[in-house]
């Protein structure tokens, strides 16, 4: 399962006489996730590297440190918390000691890793959204398994013959809601996915 961010987080640490300040928060696509990290690096400092993961889309950038000694360790903590729709910003102030490669892997990835241990998160819960029709009276008896199962009812349209709900559910649910439909409507209601025909 993967997590999502609940409110941006910021750490800050000194490693060496180097300062690391790392900032991150949920973004909903790539051109956030890019608008963030203009938004929070800074100009005074050395570097602003940079990682975003979206779903399979990921990101990362070391910002004149050596190749895949900053962005890559910062990919790797997003990835070692299990977070997704994410944008991690460590922004470095050289502080005159040179760490080398080891140690700029272990300085960003550490801080990175770090500031998302003290972050507030979710579960992201996959969901599907279907078109249920049944009968009024059915519809009652499915309102509660419905609800205890975490459906969100987006619209309700009222017939002469019945109701037609567009919902969401956890994709986890999908054969049970199904089942329940079957049984209580005798097989008379349906459960569809809303984009069907």
């Amino acid at each position: 399962m993967n997590y999502r961010l609940i409110k941006p987080v910021t750490h800050e640490a000194e490693i060496k006489k180097s300062r690391f300040l790392a900032q991150a928060a949920a973004v909903d696509n790539a051109d956030a996730a890019l608008q963030f990290v203009r938004q929070v690096s800074h100009a005074d400092a050395n570097h602003n590297c940079w990682a975003y993961r979206i779903g399979q889309a990921y990101r990362f950038n070391d910002d004149g440190e050596p190749s895949g000694s900053a962005g890559k360790p910062i990919l790797a903590a997003i990835d070692g918390q299990h977070l997704d729709h994410i944008a991690v910003v460590v922004t470095r102030w050289f502080g005159g000691t040179k760490l080398g490669i080891g140690g700029l892997i272990r300085a960003y990835g550490g801080t990175a890793a770090e500031c998302l241990r003290l972050s507030d998160t979710k579960p992201i819960i996959a969901t599907v959204s279907l078109t249920l029709d049944c009968g009024y009276a059915e519809l009652e008896r499915l309102r509660e398994p419905m609800r205890r199962m975490g459906a969100r009812i987006q619209e309700e349209h009222y017939g002469a013959l019945g109701v037609c709900l567009h919902l969401t559910l956890p994709d986890k649910h999908l054969e049970r809601l199904r089942q329940q439909v079957a049984d209580m409507t005798r097989g008379q209601g349906s459960l569809k996915p809303s984009n069907a025909d």
